[in-house]
């Protein structure tokens, strides 16, 4: 009988660490919600400490997430671990990780901390922590440049504390599979009392071999594995979710391992974690990249024509890509289009169904056929959830060779007011920018802008994609049209929404603060 190895998944915590990658509560949400579908054992939903902003957000999906455990980020320090509990009260199944450097470099550059300092403030924290929660999660930051006696001794020490899951980090991504193996071998065999907590590795990709470790650690007896879903995170990112549990399915056989992953969901979730981010998913990325599944040599076509797995060793529908789909076009009925959300892995609620269906006959009247691409990006749009502090109202562009750009636009503020300027730039998407920037006050730098159609042929969606900054502090924002001036006009006032709405937030808790201390 096969073993279970439990996912961890930390998309939402060190997924959403990595540069451009930050999401917004809603969508946070969105994604713990499909993550839960997907059957992931654990989530991280982020570092309660980091900000009043990620401790609500862990504290808001700790409160609908039943099906799974919910983790929350500490560092050893009782303030940390205080924000953890307070983020993790309402959870169905909370857990509180904890981490600490073990390594030689860390301990004494970092942290500055002698060996048996960093075993007493490791104790300490797991001891503190395991008086509000049960399951304690302890991680010896870049494990794996840490002397393996010293870890063993470490681990030991926070087990007889009360620490569940000792997680094995290849922090940097230094460490080489053999190499990772013989670690974890090394760490089951000369822990004391490992039989009483549950092995854990977490593998970034720095040298691009974060799955074949955490595979190789899988092999050698870990029993958690952590990762990401499209592999995003610190650096050169994290193990991704996808390529270890396809890895394991599709080679059983080998490792002997099974998880509780519903395989079907991967595509759908890893497309929802690229819009809400903006970071694309490469087109040859492994199991869920545009060409996993496409075949352009004759020799190959015709070889899966006369047996798929002749180069094919999984069905793209084991993944959730559909291999057979039904047009969808301006003649379609509500039914039609609802079923078809079902089988992209969506769940929409009415309100927002209603608004996605009108958005999709618009659409259908401009295009003859609606990809499934077209339906995913009208439901991103749809629920693209922070409060519209603006939106869109009207605007209109001049721009040619022998004229300067020039940008009007009226903006419809949230307190039913509009507004309307005109500016002049380098291009018609500069001028637009700058006129929306006179409307709202605000004068962001733009980071980053990229424009692409959702499809192929002259009828597709443009798609634009947004970073912008201020104050060290980066939103995102998405836009779609068939017009690409509009789709970029759509995504910067995303963009700008969303910073007026965390802006907003932080100033009220801020206040919130403020009016407490006075009491102090």
């Amino acid at each position: 009988m096969a073993r279970i190895a439990q996912i961890f998944d930390t998309t939402l915590r060190d997924g959403e660490q990595a540069p451009g990658c930050s999401m917004n509560l809603q969508e946070k949400l969105e994604v713990a919600r499909r993550l839960e579908k997907l059957g992931v054992d654990v989530m991280e939903a982020g570092f309660p400490a980091a900000s009043p902003g990620d401790l609500e957000a862990v504290k808001t999906i700790a409160g609908i997430i039943k099906d799974c455990s919910v983790a929350g980020l500490c560092r050893s320090l009782e303030k940390d671990i205080d924000a953890g509990r307070e983020a993790l009260m309402n959870a169905a199944s909370p857990r509180i990780h904890i981490f600490l450097a073990t390594s030689p470099i860390h301990m004494e550059y970092k942290l500055k901390m002698t060996p048996e300092q960093v075993i007493e403030r490791a104790v300490s924290a797991v001891a503190y922590a395991k008086k509000f929660c049960g399951d304690v999660e302890f991680s010896a930051e870049d494990a794996s440049r840490s002397d393996p006696d010293f870890l063993c001794k470490v681990f030991g020490a926070v087990i007889n504390a009360g620490a569940t899951v000792v997680n094995v980090p290849d922090t940097v991504g230094y460490a080489m599979p053999d190499e990772f193996a013989k670690l974890i071998g090394y760490v089951k065999e000369n822990t004391p009392n490992m039989d009483r907590a549950r092995l854990s590795v977490h593998c970034h990709n720095d040298l691009g071999l974060g799955v074949a470790n955490t595979l190789a650690a899988a092999a050698a007896g870990a029993d958690q594995l952590e990762c990401t879903v499209n592999g995003i995170g610190e650096r050169a990112g994290n193990a991704s979710l996808e390529e270890i549990v396809m890895g394991l399915k599709v080679r059983k056989d080998f490792y002997g391992i099974d998880t509780r992953i519903d395989t079907a969901q991967i595509y759908s979730t890893s497309r929802l974690v690229s819009q809400v981010t903006g970071v694309k998913v490469q087109p040859n990325k492994a199991v869920v990249g545009e060409n996993a599944f496409a075949h352009e040599a004759g020799i190959h076509q015709h070889g899966v024509m006369a047996n798929r797995a002749t180069y094919e060793i999984m069905t793209p529908e084991s993944v959730g890509i559909p291999k057979n789909r039904m047009v969808l076009g301006k003649h379609s009925g509500r039914h039609a289009f609802e079923d078809r959300l079902k089988d992209m892995g969506y769940t929409v609620e009415k309100e927002t169904l209603d608004a996605v269906f009108m958005e999709f006959k618009v659409l259908a009247d401009k295009k003859k056929v609606v990809s499934d691409r077209d339906i995913e990006a009208l439901v991103m749009g749809a629920a693209s959830s922070v409060p519209e502090t603006y939106k869109l109202d009207r605007w209109v562009v001049n721009s040619g060779s022998a004229l300067t750009a020039t940008s009007t636009i009226r903006l419809q503020h949230k307190d039913g007011s509009f507004h309307e300027k005109v500016a002049v730039g380098d291009g018609p998407i500069d001028a637009a920018f700058k006129a929306i920037d006179q409307i709202t006050g605000k004068d962001p730098d733009l980071e980053s802008y990229e424009l692409g159609a959702i499809t192929g042929g002259e009828d597709a969606q443009g798609e634009t994609t947004v970073k912008i900054s201020w104050d060290g502090r980066f939103w995102n924002g998405r836009g779609i049209s068939t017009d690409v001036v509009e789709s970029s006009i759509k995504a910067y006032i995303a963009a700008i929404n969303a910073m007026e709405w965390e802006l907003s937030a932080t100033d009220v808790a801020k206040g919130k603060r403020e009016e407490a201390m006075k009491g102090v």
